[in-house]
């Protein structure tokens, strides 16, 4: 018996999807300096083109993600799906309604949810729907954000692993990226995530059977859940809080790198830099939390020290820590200073090569190696930033931000979801939940809603003046090296230097409407 839970919150985001080939030859024209030179010449092919490319297949965020939980290759009577709705919204939530009773019609076992009283985020979400009567009779939860999008078979390639381990209290599956091309950001986040996947969970899962929850993409065995004390509200990472704890209670995690689920990098700086803020503070306020209860617990001590090194220290306070205060700090001042000098092993040596082992996952992302560096050590203002806020309990560790995506979807998911949708338009199925007249008003109001005219949404550039000062101190010490003759110190310092001034002007990624 498998619960599916999709908890979301004011998903009003739509999947686009573009001709390809035509789109990206029309913006080759556009933008190119040959265009610029010989607009009148080529006007007429852009008259031609970009009608092509308005040619576009759409569904809104929440309409992907509830299509294809409801798809699951499961049987009927053993599989129900829980919509949490925290929508403030009353249009969204109507038209969430209105996508739970088309697939309830059709005869799929699923309910809508919405909390009348929303506090403690998606914890206090998903705490709210495991106390219904109903789930004691379930003995897995799978969990979904409303982006993603898991194949049919997911189910059957991951419950099954439970059958024969009963310590096994969670497998997680990869997540897939439909726009890890989509631009430089998105290929730097996704050198990244290839790291988490392959060498944080991977790895750990083999040899430890244990990782941190990546909050979807996930079947717990409830039992787990409950025994290590459910969904707790007190950080902003309550995935990595469970995952602590039941690991401490002895349970063991398997991580699935083969099984993978459709999902979304965020496109724009602004979205990218609050989900970093939250994960990077909720794990140091997790970790002043969980510290005590690691000394005392009856796990082994490799493990204790695994946890308190590893798993919080080392990636969430050391490196940030390490890169935010000798690059951005201590080697621009050094310039400033002529007794003061730093080895080129610290300045060049060592940030090459825990770039080149970061990359290494991700072996097609070789060409971007030397943005990537300078990306990450311009995001350590943002996890230094983080770091202090969640260790220190300031007010901004508690923010809890739902990443803004794009809502994109690739050309061929979007078909194989209207294709999966019209198969089961046409077979009749067991009419359930709500009446034929009160559908009718709920997609009436969808209509009305898709019909009516949108604003034009205007897009603009955020000014981050963190980023801009230390761009400035960057760049002044460059002048300073150059005019002292210290090569290798001027030519990152520029770089590094102009990397904080792209940010800062928000000029990588998308721009935030």
């Amino acid at each position: 018996m498998v619960l599916v839970q999709i908890p979301m919150c004011n998903e009003r985001e739509v999947s686009i999807s573009m001709l390809p080939d035509v789109c990206v030859l029309y913006d080759l024209l556009v933008t190119s300096i040959v265009f610029q030179l010989y607009q009148l010449v080529f006007s007429s092919i852009g008259y031609i083109l970009a009608p092509l490319c308005l040619t576009e297949s759409s569904l809104i965020v929440y309409e992907q993600s509830i299509s294809a939980v409801c798809q699951l290759d499961w049987p009927k009577d053993r599989i129900l799906i829980q919509v949490l709705d925290d929508s403030d919204d009353e249009n969204i939530q109507w038209l969430i309604k209105g996508e739970v009773s088309k697939w309830s019609q059709k005869g799929v076992n699923i309910i809508y949810r919405h909390r009348l009283v929303r506090t403690g985020y998606k914890a206090g979400n998903l705490k709210s729907a495991m106390n219904c009567d109903y789930v004691k009779d379930y003995e897995f939860v799978a969990i979904f954000d409303a982006d993603f999008q898991p194949n049919p078979d997911f189910l059957k390639l991951t419950v099954p692993h439970f059958k024969y381990t009963p310590e096994l209290g969670l497998v997680q599956a990869r997540w897939a990226f439909v726009n890890r091309d989509e631009n430089l950001l998105t290929r730097l986040q996704n050198v990244n995530m290839c790291f988490h996947f392959e060498v944080e969970q991977q790895v750990n899962g083999v040899y430890l059977n244990f990782f941190g929850f990546n909050g979807t993409a996930g079947v717990w065995r409830i039992k787990a859940l409950e025994e290590s004390g459910g969904w707790l509200e007190r950080t902003t990472v309550e995935d990595m809080d469970i995952a602590v704890r039941a690991h401490l209670n002895g349970w063991k995690f398997i991580f699935l790198d083969d099984v993978k689920v459709l999902c979304e990098l965020p496109e724009s700086y602004e979205a990218y830099r609050k989900q970093q803020h939250r994960w990077h503070s909720g794990p140091m306020q997790l970790f002043r939390l969980c510290l005590p209860a690691i000394i005392t617990s009856k796990i082994a001590f490799w493990k204790k020290a695994n946890l308190i090194l590893l798993f919080f220290l080392l990636r969430k306070l050391i490196l940030p820590f390490y890169s935010f205060t000798l690059f951005c700090i201590i080697l621009p001042l050094t310039m400033f200073v002529p007794e003061a000098e730093l080895p080129a092993w610290v300045i060049c040596y060592v940030p090459v090569i825990m770039s080149f082992m970061s990359i290494l996952p991700a072996p097609r992302y070789f060409p971007f190696i030397v943005p990537y560096l300078l990306f990450e050590n311009t995001m350590s203002v943002t996890k230094f930033n983080a770091m202090i806020s969640g260790l220190f309990q300031l007010g901004s560790s508690y923010e809890w931000v739902v990443t803004k995506k794009a809502g994109r979807s690739s050309e061929p998911d979007l078909l194989a979801a209207e294709e999966r949708e019209s198969k089961a338009m046409n077979h009749p199925q067991l009419h359930r939940g709500v009446s034929d007249s009160g559908l009718s008003e709920l997609n009436k109001l969808k209509e009305h809603q898709e019909a009516a005219p949108k604003p034009p949404v205007k897009k603009m550039n955020k000014i981050f003046k963190k980023e801009l000062a230390l761009a400035f101190l960057l760049l002044t010490a460059a002048v300073r090296s150059l005019l002292s003759a210290q090569g290798v110190h001027f030519y990152f310092l520029l770089f590094q230097g102009i990397s904080f001034l792209l940010v800062g002007l928000d000029l990588i990624g998308e721009q935030m409407s």
